[in-house]
């Protein structure tokens, strides 16, 4: 059995939780953070990413006429219902701290429910960026993978 090590957030206490109701499926949704998250969050020419735990990715952002890299690893995967990865940013997101964002995702009538949880920022600011642009990375994955279901 795969041991898989997970950062100790002891000292980082700030954390934020996001929920959304989705109307893509949890299958949608799942496929989207572990092997398309080029199609509406990272530039896609910017993805390595395998959607494998304990594997290592990369991708790049783009805002504000800026690119912003992102690095970390999968911690846990369930299929379609759990991703758990870590996530490090640079001075304007995580300030190089790993972080750990797990995704829960939960089926409902009418598509799914996510519950983000955004834990171990090392300070208020780190987190508050963080859980204004959440919300807003959320509707987008809702609203592209929307848009490939019609």
């Amino acid at each position: 059995m795969e041991i898989i090590r997970k950062p100790d957030l002891s000292l980082k206490p700030y954390n934020l939780q996001v929920e959304r109701q989705m109307a893509a499926s949890p299958e949608v949704i799942y496929r989207a953070w572990t092997k398309q998250i080029g199609s509406w969050f990272a530039a896609p020419d910017s993805v390595l990413m395998q959607g494998i735990v304990n594997t290592p990715f990369f991708f790049e952002t783009e805002f504000n006429g800026s690119r912003h890299p992102h690095y970390g690893r999968f911690l846990r995967l369930v299929e379609d219902r759990l991703i758990e990865l870590t996530w490090v940013t640079g001075a304007g997101g995580t300030k190089g701290a790993e972080t750990v964002v797990t995704v829960e995702i939960e089926p409902s009538s009418s598509g799914s429910r996510i519950i983000l949880t955004h834990a171990g920022f090392p300070d208020e600011e780190s987190r508050d960026g963080h859980e204004q642009a959440w919300p807003f990375v959320l509707e987008q994955l809702d609203l592209r993978m929307t848009s490939n279901l019609s």
